[in-house]
């Protein structure tokens, strides 16, 4: 199951950008974010995608969403204009933003070149 994200958790568990300027993930494991909204039809079609590629990646990957109507400010913190957009978070180096829906071969490619 893909984990919903507020700011406070955000700050804690992947990246405080409040106290720190520079990049530093701070989870466990890489991490696949879906910035979303309950109202946007291409969300809807990547949701099942996320769930299924949380139960596939589970112990490897966390999966999490961002409705970016409730948690503007996270949004508006990582420049996101449209959705979905899905932030790819490797253990070590930067993070990579996608902006639009991405079909499931798609999101395991990146996940296996650029995370794992």
């Amino acid at each position: 199951m893909a984990i919903h994200l507020t700011k406070d958790m955000f700050l804690k568990d992947i990246f405080d950008y409040e106290n720190n300027s520079e990049w530093k993930f701070q989870g466990d494991l890489p991490a696949v974010i879906d910035f979303y909204a309950d109202w946007c039809g291409p969300c809807k079609m990547v949701a099942p995608i996320i769930e299924e590629l949380s139960e596939e990646y589970e112990g490897k990957v966390k999966f999490y969403k961002v409705d970016t109507e409730a948690e503007q400010e996270l949004a508006g913190a990582f420049g996101i204009r449209s959705i979905p957009s899905i932030l790819f978070i490797p253990k070590e180096g930067k993070p990579q933003m996608s902006a639009g829906a991405l079909p499931k071969d798609a999101f395991k490619e990146i996940i296996d070149r650029d995370l794992l």
